[in-house]
């Protein structure tokens, strides 16, 4: 199922509230870590799944990338990756992720930004990417970790005060689709575990190169529920390498 909730005005109009969206790249918990591990764009052609309102596109031309291209299901996050955005070396393309397909060794570098959890058969993605890349071609993404998305509702369990006692892990090993709540708005994903996220990029012929579980900066620390993210993980970090 390939669900465009980017485009539900209602749902829209809180995520263009948030932090990473008011802030860009520097409003992103992950992204301090997340710079650490992308390729070094420069003479790059580079695809962006998932591109949203176009940050890490306009963060690889302006590391001197000689194109890259932006995918994304709704057409609302386009529009601002078109107005925030722009650039004579990108070019965004208005596609659900499941539905993009390009020649073969198309690019040196394929990135994206929490959105497979979004994704359902992420076995055929990873084929597909693999396909896209050229050799020693470079594969780094963000998603929610699977501590985060496995029970579902994605939320931390309360005392009567209202206090956070703990969060809930359960179903862990039953991959599939979930319920969650993001924005106070119900939203499908896809839990998998980790070892799935993992393997499947060692039996598709990538080599890993990096895992990271991201801890919020400290200069974040002090935004209202920031300090309890160090309780649990919420996302994952991965970078690979075409055999």
């Amino acid at each position: 199922m390939k669900e465009n909730k980017y485009d539900d005005d209602t749902f829209f109009n809180k995520y263009r509230q948030m932090f990473r969206s008011q802030k860009g790249l520097d409003g992103a918990g992950e992204w301090y870590e997340l710079k650490k591990i992308l390729p070094d764009f420069k003479e790059k052609h580079v695809l962006d799944l998932g591109c949203g309102y176009g940050w890490h596109c306009k963060y690889a031309a302006e590391h001197k990338a000689k194109s890259v291209v932006g995918v994304d299901i709704s057409e609302k996050m386009l529009k601002v990756a078109q107005e925030k955005n722009q650039d004579d070396k990108i070019t965004y393309i208005h596609s659900a992720i499941e539905d993009f397909d390009t020649d073969p060794e198309s690019y040196d570098a394929i990135i994206s930004s929490l959105a497979f959890h979004y994704i359902k058969d992420y076995d055929r993605l990873i084929n597909n990417i693999y396909k896209w890349l050229k050799p020693n071609g470079e594969f780094v993404f963000s998603v929610e970790h699977p501590i985060f998305t496995s029970y579902g509702n994605q939320d931390w369990y309360y005392d009567k005060k209202g206090e956070i006692l703990h969060f809930p892990v359960d179903n862990y090993y039953y991959e599939g689709q979930r319920q969650a709540i993001f924005l106070g708005e119900e939203v499908i994903k896809y839990h998998r575990t980790l070892t799935t996220y993992l393997n499947t990029l060692l039996e598709k012929g990538f080599e890993l190169q990096h895992v990271i579980e991201p801890k919020p900066p400290k200069d974040m620390m002090d935004l209202p529920g920031m300090k309890d993210e160090m309780r649990r993980p919420m996302m994952l970090l991965i970078s690979a390498r075409k055999r």
